[in-house]
């Protein structure tokens, strides 16, 4: 108790905030400056991938991803709630003592996210089974960052990797035997072509085949 203390006096001095996103980090440690972005992962594939893939793609595997993540998310605090475990004893010095630490919501959505792109590439090109591969190590890192910074303990980062593996398992499935037979009504809905909403669950290598159809129109624009 008197080291946590100690280390409470030294608050300012000892820990620096990413201030966008409040992930604190002790000042000069080199390791939980990286882990501090690693734990931001999930902000990176919120923003960063399903806004963008929204705006450019809007394929309909990829809304219904996104739709399991946010799924995910809501059930987590939904245990989170439930269980009412606190953080760490270090949370004082986080400031984030104000919310439950049992499951790790960063661990859950990493794990749903790997085992969704593992399960959704398993049908695809070998190149894209490579590229979700990489999810994995994200995965883990992140479960690592949540410890070594004290917002979690190991058993709440591994309960969220549970949670997040089986309920992304689960909404893999859901998806692709139940909502999948949907695809081609909402496809052709009139909301989905006013806002170009498409399916490409048939295609095996979607990169493949919009790289072949685009220099066929180049091609035939060339020649017109």
């Amino acid at each position: 108790m008197a080291e946590f203390q100690e280390m409470a006096a030294e608050v300012p001095p000892s820990l620096k905030a990413i201030t966008l996103t409040h992930v604190r980090y002790r000042r000069g440690d080199t390791l939980g400056l990286f882990l501090a972005w690693v734990s931001l992962v999930p902000v990176f594939i919120s923003l960063g991938g399903f806004v963008s893939h929204f705006l450019f793609r809007r394929e309909l595997q990829g809304i219904c991803f996104a739709a399991g993540l946010l799924a995910s998310q809501l059930l987590n605090e939904l245990i989170k709630h439930s269980v009412a475990q606190s953080r760490p004893v270090y949370c004082e010095l986080l400031e984030a003592c104000d919310s439950h630490g049992w499951p790790s919501s960063h661990s859950q959505y990493t794990f749903f996210f790997a085992t969704y792109l593992s399960l959704l590439t398993l049908r695809r090109s070998p190149s894209s089974r490579v590229v979700a591969s990489l999810a994995w190590p994200l995965a883990f890192l992140t479960m690592l960052s949540r410890v070594y910074l004290g917002y979690h303990t190991v058993a709440q980062v591994f309960a969220g990797a549970v949670v997040g593996l089986v309920f992304g398992a689960i909404w893999y499935w859901i998806v692709n035997t139940m909502l999948v037979e949907y695809f081609p009504m909402i496809e052709e809905s009139a909301i989905a072509r006013w806002l170009y909403i498409k399916d490409t669950s048939h295609i095996p290598d979607v990169l493949k085949f919009e790289y072949d159809n685009a220099r066929a129109a180049r091609r035939k624009v060339a020649t017109d």
